[in-house]
């Protein structure tokens, strides 16, 4: 099943606190940046199946596909496509968001790259789908009395959407 997607969203600015790495933030207000966030509401997102938001000034996409809801940063890892346009698919029973622009395949469960493999070796050998680990950062999504909220991932490791999710490459500007 494919869920398309024609007009572009507008994006929410949800007021938040200036990244870690700016030397004028404290660890407590670093902190306050993985509190959760409202971004709408519940009846909202159902009927356009996405909506994208700045928490904590970071740009994220929400979905809400086969009756769960994802966030991801709205950055592709690979080359910082729009993820909020792509197309949602499913590629080895997993759903996927494809990157409108080079058409990478994004698990929205994981944040897992995923591409076809073939042994070129076994000439009756058939493509297989392959992981290529964990590339864009996913983000918790909670509901509460109708009202949806992002809670941004406090995982350690670096991730390659990160590249495109702060510093000098981020879309949004915050107005603090």
């Amino acid at each position: 099943m494919t869920a398309s997607y024609a007009a572009q969203p507008q994006i929410k600015h949800v007021r938040g606190f200036r990244p870690s790495m700016d030397p004028g933030i404290s660890e407590q207000d670093d902190e306050k940046k993985y509190t959760s966030v409202c971004v709408g509401r519940e009846e909202d997102i159902r009927k356009s199946e996405r909506m994208t938001a700045v928490v904590h000034d970071r740009e994220v996409v929400i979905f809400y596909h086969k009756g769960e809801y994802h966030a991801m940063d709205i950055r592709c890892y690979h080359s910082g496509g729009p993820l909020h346009l792509g197309e949602i698919e499913d590629f080895n029973g997993q759903s996927c968001i494809v990157c409108p622009w080079h058409k990478y395949k994004i698990t929205l469960a994981t944040g897992e790259g995923l591409y076809q493999s073939i042994n070129p070796k076994d000439p009756s050998a058939r493509p297989k789908w392959c992981s290529k680990g964990v590339k864009q950062r996913i983000h918790t999504v909670t509901v509460d009395n109708g009202n949806i909220y992002v809670t941004l991932s406090k995982e350690p490791f670096k991730c390659d959407s990160d590249f495109y999710a702060t510093g000098e490459f981020k879309v949004i500007r915050s107005s603090s």
